[in-house]
């Protein structure tokens, strides 16, 4: 009998994983809404009109706030609000969450199967109940957001605006849903530069830096993390830093980490910009060779807020700000190699001693600029320890700069960049990393077994979202993913589909265009730093001075970039008219705004070079103002795209300030200085860092 039994579970589990896998096979068919009886209800579908939400009190709190999300999604669907419940309601329908061993599930869920794995969960209909089981507590959580995705809640709502589809009744279909644990076991979205986010203005006019962000703005970011099945998020670098954000994310179920200079998560970047030192009582000098103890007290600072929270703990060593360690003159690499041995060794001791027994310590050691050829050079010389995550980074534009050559004893991860602040890689206006990038290197990492960790600088999101979906989605299932070939072209299509319904093939074809054409960030600086240099001449030319010629070969290349901008917009504007009111305004910020930014630009351009060679004042003057023209009509399509809450979204800031390169208005600010001028004035230059 029990030789039988052995043989009969092995074959459930079969039969339930290929259930799984057609249900779910990633980028093939339409998620939201899929699981929604539109036509006559069928034997075994559950109406959720009258339903209620059951949540028992010993459930984690990750849990009881993805039932209220539920209940959320629910009422805007179908009207009516569920109530959360502890005890279900003989003569109602009840969805009940439960993760296992915090109640008895039926036998349809086959919960010995998922003992022991991390965030799986089942879905299944019984009766009048909907099974919501979890492997674990975020497992539990993470069923409550693929059911609220499958009865219509766009996951990325928040920054595409997607209302779900009204439904009275509101029925679902059948269903037995299983769902495998995740391929990468921490996946999380870092928050950096957040410039834009609303707070106090300072006297220029730039959200007030020590201004506290609003905390309502960092559960949009934690929300749409774990609608897409994220379960770490690094919330914030320069802005000041509050418990109850943190708190808030480790409460939602999230893992609360940071970047490779926040060590201990203790704000390095805060020693004297928000007085951190004076409060935690060291001297504000970062040096461990002469404020040894100083820096260990202020690591603990960090530790001791942040103890009682699920944190994956920074080690290592970096200055204060995203810059190098600065290393006493005079010392060698094997020096350098045994000062970072000992600083995490006291790191990794100091977390040990200090977490509750309910903590499992987790580290991670990302090796950023300066560190990972450090490392390379002679990664035996780290010596780190077994338990230590060792994060790989890329070459902040999405490709990968190293990736380890056998695992070792430890564990490996990545930090990957949708979003990038710093020269020509800036990516802090619209998303140009595509998704063919995406798939070729996150197939290498997942080839390298780099799947413990993968933190993406996503910046404030609303740019990134089309990229943040499809690594939430690899992070996941990668295998199922890279089974099919064209990972990148199935995504574009299923995105196109998914978002744009009707117009799914023209979108596609638009989403292909602006990668061609938008494929590095360096291709959105050339318009704006040819338009600087022409108004140099100009000047000149007005003075009646001598000037260089301009180079042809540069203005060759925007005489087609162009023909291929106008191409693409062509296609942008074709989807764009076949859509919705609200799929238009998404489309137009995710596709046709960062094309408008180049073009644009590009226009301006090379009408100012035919101002340059035009033979009398009167028609350099005219071309001058059709240049204007065509910056007037971006500043236009920028203001468009700051709907809210997206207000002054596109408009300086402390990191985009009036002449930074980054900064989309410089133009059109250098172009209205040379006609205020009349030409005679000084010109505005970029101030580069």
């Amino acid at each position: 009998m029990t030789q039988l039994r052995n043989r009969t579970i092995p074959f459930l589990l079969l039969l339930l994983a290929c259930l799984a896998s057609a249900q779910t096979a990633p980028w093939t068919t339409a998620l939201r809404g899929s699981w929604v009886q539109t036509g006559t209800p069928a034997q075994g579908d559950v109406t959720l009109r009258d339903c209620e939400i059951v949540v028992s009190d010993d459930e984690n709190s990750a849990v009881h706030q993805a039932a209220e999300f539920l209940a959320g999604d629910i009422e805007k669907i179908g009207s009516h609000r569920p109530a959360v419940v502890k005890t279900p309601s003989a003569d109602r329908v009840n969805i009940r969450l439960i993760t296992l061993g915090h109640g008895e599930v039926p036998a349809t869920i086959d919960a010995g199967a998922m003992q022991g794995q991390w965030e799986s969960y089942r879905i299944v209909t019984a009766g009048r109940t909907v099974w919501l089981v979890g492997s674990n507590p975020r497992g539990t959580a993470f069923a409550a957001y693929t059911l609220s995705e499958r009865l219509g809640v766009d996951p990325l709502y928040i920054w595409t605006g997607y209302t779900p589809e009204h439904r009275d009744p509101l029925v679902l279909k059948r269903t037995s849903f299983a769902q495998g644990p995740p391929a990468f076991r921490y996946r999380g979205f870092f928050h950096d530069d957040e410039d834009l986010l609303p707070r106090p203005f300072d006297a220029n006019g730039y959200p007030l830096q020590t201004g506290d962000v609003p905390l309502d703005w960092y559960k949009r970011f934690f929300e749409t993390a774990l609608r897409l099945r994220m379960n770490m998020v690094a919330p914030y670098t320069r802005v000041h830093r509050r418990y109850e954000v943190q708190k808030l994310a480790s409460d939602w179920g999230l893992y609360y980490t940071s970047h490779h200079y926040d060590i201990l998560v203790s704000n390095p970047f805060g020693l004297t910009t928000y007085n951190l030192a004076a409060e935690r009582g060291v001297r504000p000098e970062w040096n461990w060779f002469t404020n040894r103890e100083g820096m260990l007290k202020f690591w603990r600072g960090g530790l001791m807020e942040n103890k009682d929270l699920d944190v994956i703990w920074p080690v290592g060593m970096r200055g204060t700000s995203d810059r190098p360690f600065t290393f006493p003159p005079g010392i060698t690499e094997d020096q350098r190699a045994a000062t970072f041995r000992e600083v995490i060794g006291e790191q990794v001791k100091m977390v040990r001693e200090a977490l509750p027994k309910d903590k499992t310590p987790l580290f991670h050691f990302t090796m950023y600029s300066e560190m990972l050829p450090a490392y390379q050079r002679n990664p035996a010389a780290f010596d780190l320890p077994g338990d230590v995550i060792i994060v790989w980074p890329d070459d902040n534009d999405g490709h990968m700069r190293g990736l380890p050559g056998s695992l070792g004893k430890w564990k490996h991860g990545v930090y990957y960049h949708l979003a990038y602040l710093g020269g020509r890689l800036t990516k802090q206006l619209t998303h140009t990393v595509g998704p063919s990038t995406v798939a070729e290197e996150f197939d290498k990492i997942v080839k390298a077994g780099a799947t413990e960790y993968m933190l993406v600088n996503m910046s404030e999101v609303r740019d990134y979202v089309m990229g943040g979906r499809m690594l939430a989605d690899i992070t996941w299932d990668a295998p199922a993913i890279y089974r099919a070939p064209d990972p990148a072209g199935r995504y574009t299509a299923w995105w196109s589909r998914e978002y744009f319904g009707r117009e799914a093939q023209a979108a596609g074809d638009a989403y292909n265009r602006y990668f061609a054409t938008l494929d590095t960030p360096d291709k959105l600086w050339m318009a704006p730093d040819a338009i600087e240099e022409l108004l140099d001449r100009l000047y000149n030319k007005v003075a009646g001075e001598t000037y260089p010629a301009v180079n042809a070969e540069t203005m060759a290349v925007m005489q087609s970039r162009n023909r291929q901008l106008e191409q693409a917009l062509a296609a942008e504007s074709q989807a764009e008219n076949g859509m919705s009111l609200s799929e238009q305004r998404f489309f137009s910020v995710d596709v046709a705004l960062g094309l408008q930014v180049a073009q644009r630009q590009t226009q301006a351009a090379l009408k100012l070079e035919e101002a340059l060679r035009a033979p009398d004042a009167a028609q350099m003057w005219q071309l001058v103002r059709e240049a204007r023209g065509s910056l007037e009509q971006l500043e236009t399509e920028l203001a468009w795209a700051e709907y809210p809450p997206f207000d002054r979204w596109y408009q300086e800031s402390w990191i985009r300030t009036t002449l930074s390169p980054n900064n989309p208005h410089r133009p059109y600010i250098q172009l209205r200085a040379f006609i205020a001028s009349e030409g005679r004035g000084r010109p505005l230059r970029a101030r580069r860092p």
